[in-house]
């Protein structure tokens, strides 16, 4: 086989791949765990390529776009003063502070979820979910929910068809909203709202306040982050709990498992398929010579099914497989946000089963999965029966 062969290996855009990604992927894994095409570059799909790309910055680069990302598109030690500032705004006292926000719009979308009949997970719960916890975390007005849903719609359109016009205004729109949201704070002056938002635009990297273009490029990738993977996230979780009752009804009667429950879950169907790195130098992976400049593409979906690390990929093993969860990365680009995703989907959970005693598919209505670079459903019909106290007090 060609090292740097011009003839794909493989086509991700097929129907047979995208008609069932995730197991299209297992295959992969199997049959050439290293793999170019031209839709994705190179594909890495084991555990061990990840991990060992993952550790080694100078050689696999995560500056693989032209335009600045802030942090996710730096290398230390350009990296390491923006994590420096980023960190805190994750930490366990700022967990705890925000943890009654993200319950009381998590008890108040359960409470009005429909009781007995059809609804989709995706459009009335998950994406409702994702957006007001983006706004309250970050201090925005509720004003801006509609339009950061259609934003992440054609944000996913544009990045699926690969359209760099529809990119470039989906990224100018969004500019205009955080330019907006910085405009209002400056004019506010002493009086602008202590948030997150105000609290960035005082913080300082190399003995500097962060440039509208730097907080803009920040606030784009937590936002993508945020709206798109905790999204997905939930659509999964809901999904795999209408085929696991049993499970579900131990997780409601036992909240402490819930977290590791939950990434074990999203360990075995990512909620975000991919990520990339760019080689700085000519580097030799899984028996494959890739030169230097070549993009390369991290597939959690599956790195996190490995059978060589955890044994059958399907089977739930929270305890024994939570060291060698990628869910959140690993390395120097371990996702910052972790803590805030996790007390999320904790606190969700939480009220979800407490108030629900039945979780079922949706009669004569089929889910649609959604299609790479999202993980997750677009369209999960489901039905629920729920318990006559309704969302108790879960604490």
């Amino acid at each position: 086989m060609a090292d740097n062969p011009r003839s794909p290996d493989w086509n991700p855009r097929a129907d047979e791949v995208l008609g069932d990604q995730i197991h299209a992927y297992d295959a992969m894994r199997a049959e050439c765990p290293v793999a170019w095409s031209d839709y994705q570059h190179w594909t890495l799909f084991r555990h061990g390529d990840v991990l060992r790309v993952l550790e080694d910055h100078q050689t696999f680069s995560s500056a693989a776009s032209s335009h600045l990302s802030v942090p996710n598109g730096m290398d230390p030690p350009e990296h390491t003063p923006y994590r420096q500032v980023i960190e805190p705004y994750f930490s366990p006292q700022a967990m705890s502070q925000f943890e009654p926000t993200c319950r009381d719009i998590a008890r108040n979308l359960v409470n009005n979820l429909p009781d007995g009949r059809p609804f989709d997970v995706v459009e009335e719960f998950s994406r409702a979910f994702a957006l007001q916890i983006q706004c309250a975390f970050m201090g925005w007005p509720d004003a801006l929910h509609e339009p950061l849903r259609e934003w992440v719609l054609k944000n996913h359109q544009a990045t699926l068809a690969r359209d760099r016009k529809a990119l470039a205004d989906v990224a100018h729109e969004f500019d205009g909203y955080i330019h907006d949201l910085l405009e209002t704070r400056r004019r506010a002056g002493a009086d602008a709202p202590r948030d997150v938002t105000t609290s960035l635009m005082e913080e300082t990297v190399n003995g500097r306040t962060m440039t509208d273009e730097e907080l803009t490029s920040l606030l784009r990738n937590w936002t993508v982050g945020e709206l798109g993977t905790i999204s997905s996230s939930v659509s999964i979780l809901l999904s795999y709990l209408a085929q696991h009752p049993d499970l579900r009804q131990s997780l409601a009667n036992d909240s402490v498992a819930l977290p590791d429950a939950i990434d074990e879950i999203l360990r075995m169907d990512a909620p975000l398929m991919s990520n990339r790195r760019i080689t700085t130098r000519n580097v030799e992976v899984g028996g494959r010579k890739i030169p230097a400049g070549e993009k390369i593409t991290i597939l959690w979906a599956s790195a996190n099914r490995d059978e060589s690390v955890f044994g059958d990929p399907d089977a739930f093993c929270p305890h024994k497989n939570r060291d060698h969860n990628l869910l959140y990365g690993a390395g120097v680009h371990v996702c910052p946000g972790a803590p805030l995703a996790r007390m999320e989907l904790r606190v969700l959970m939480e009220e979800f089963l407490s108030a629900v005693e039945t979780l079922e598919p949706a009669p004569d209505q089929q889910p649609e999965r959604a299609v790479f670079p999202t993980g997750g459903f677009s369209f999960l019909p489901m039905v629920i029966g729920k318990s006559q106290e309704g969302s108790r007090n879960v604490r």
